[in-house]
């Protein structure tokens, strides 16, 4: 998704207590970054506007969750949003981090010893052009360098409106190893999860009929 430059959005998230400019230093180390540093780790790729994040960390408190992005102004955006939702529920905001990072090079600030448990990818941009598909969160060049870091039987779940990037992830998925657990071309009619949150690329897809595919993975 384009978004408009916000000049307010770096200075924004530079003062934020719950955003991290330098990932990189702590690849490791990211459970120490939690007040409730026992509960264990879940990880959104591409977290955009912050509709998804703040509305699944509000929900489960006794689970950290760290969503990443490449844009300053969408940063700025989950930013205020996770803010207004727990300020709604007269909470701090304690069980999430964001931070801005180019998720081609994730191994970077992510280790085995974070042990990540769930890895969240919604509507990711499917790359339709031949040349392009390495570029998918999906693609098989993406899930070996997650599976350096996902725990043990750790689980990816994946929404997409786009049919051919389904498919394509699906053979992803098998060629790096990772058990199908769940799969549905039709999430709102048959859902594979009880707690699905609504993106904003959801609600306008399926307002335009678009089917929801969905899936949940397992790393083996």
């Amino acid at each position: 998704m384009r978004i408009r430059f916000k000049a307010w959005a770096r200075p924004e998230l530079e003062a934020s207590s719950f955003y991290r400019d330098k990932p990189e230093e702590l690849k490791d180390k990211w459970i120490y970054e939690f007040k409730n540093n026992e509960n264990p780790i879940h990880l959104e790729l591409g977290c955009g506007k912050g509709q998804f994040i703040s509305q699944k960390a509000i929900q489960n408190p006794d689970i950290n969750f760290i969503a990443i992005d490449l844009v300053d102004a969408m940063l700025g955006l989950a930013k205020r949003n996770i803010e207004d939702v727990y300020t709604k529920e007269n909470r701090e905001v304690d069980n999430v981090i964001l931070t801005r990072f180019d998720i081609e090079r994730i191994p970077l600030i992510l280790g085995k010893e974070d042990n990540i448990k769930r890895i969240y990818i919604n509507f990711c941009n499917p790359w339709p052009k031949g040349k392009h598909r390495k570029k998918r969160l999906t693609h098989t060049r993406q899930l070996e360098k997650y599976k350096t870091f996902l725990a043990d039987n750790g689980e990816i779940y994946f929404k997409t409106d786009d049919d051919d990037l389904f498919l394509a992830s699906l053979g992803y998925l098998k060629e790096s190893g990772f058990e199908v657990l769940a799969q549905t071309y039709d999430l709102h009619k048959e859902p594979i999860w009880s707690d699905n949150i609504e993106t904003e690329h959801e609600k306008m897809f399926s307002e335009q009929g678009i089917k929801i595919k969905a899936l949940i993975a397992r790393k083996m």
